[in-house]
C-alpha cells in the first residue's frame, strides 16, 4: 500500500513502511506554524533558532528525514534573513552589526584556542565524544572564514560529521553541537 495523500500535501516522500522516518503529524504541524508566520507576521512567531532546534519522533513509514532536514535548512535561512531585516528596520543597521560582532567575537574566542583545547572533555569515561582532530580541523576552517572571509557555507557546518571516540579522548558532543549551532546562526545572519 503506497503512502500518498498527506505526504503529497506536505511535499515530503515517505520512507518504506518498515523504515523509520519523521512523524508526519509533527512535521506537518511545525511546517504549518512556520508557513503561517512566514505569510502573516501577526501569527505566533517562529524563529530561526526554533527551526534549528526542532526535532521529530521517528516512526515507521514516516517522512524522509533527509528531505525534511533540507527543507528545515532552507526555512532556517529564510527566518534568519527575516530576523536580520526586522532588526535593521527596528533598530538600524548598526544594531545588527553590533549583534553580529558580539556573536562573532564570542565564537572567535573559542576558535582561536589551541588544537585539543577548544572544548571540554566528557566527564564519563564511557560517553561517546567527537574526535578532537576532526573538530579542530573544522574550527581552523571556521576561524579562516571569520578572520579572512574564506569561502564556507552554513550547510557545510550543518552537515559536518565527526568520527566518534570514547570518553576523554574526544570533545564533549553536546558542547560542540551547541557551539556549531551558534556558528550556523551567525552564518545564516550574515549570508
Amino acid at each position: 500500500m503506497a503512502h500518498t495523500d498527506d505526504s503529497a500535501a506536505a511535499g515530503f516522500d515517505r520512507v518504506g513502511r518498515g523504515d523509520l522516518g519523521y512523524s508526519p503529524k509533527q512535521v506537518e504541524k511545525f511546517m504549518a506554524a512556520a508557513r503561517a508566520y512566514l505569510e502573516d507576521s501577526s501569527a505566533p512567531a517562529v524563529t530561526s533558532h526554533q527551526v534549528r532546534m526542532v526535532s521529530f519522533d521517528a516512526v515507521r513509514g514516516g517522512f524522509d528525514a533527509s528531505e525534511v532536514d533540507a527543507a528545515l535548512d532552507r526555512l532556517e535561512d529564510a527566518f534568519a534573513r527575516r530576523e536580520r531585516e526586522e532588526l535593521i528596520e527596528r533598530s538600524g543597521e548598526e544594531a545588527w552589526l553590533r549583534e553580529i560582532g558580539q556573536l562573532a567575537g564570542v565564537l572567535r574566542g573559542r576558535l582561536a584556542r589551541h588544537d585539543g583545547e577548544r572544548f571540554r572533555r566528557p566527564s564519563s569515561q564511557k560517553a561517546p565524544s567527537y574526535q578532537v582532530q576532526d573538530v579542530d580541523a573544522l574550527c581552523v576552517r571556521l576561524l579562516d572564514y571569520l578572520e579572512n572571509g574564506s569561502s564556507m557555507s552554513a550547510d557545510e557546518v550543518r552537515t559536518a560529521v565527526f568520527r566518534t571516540v570514547t570518553g576523554q579522548e574526544g570533545y564533549e558532543e553536546t558542547q560542540v553541537d551547541a557551539f556549531l549551532d551558534r556558528v550556523v546562526e551567525l552564518m545564516a545572519a550574515i549570508d
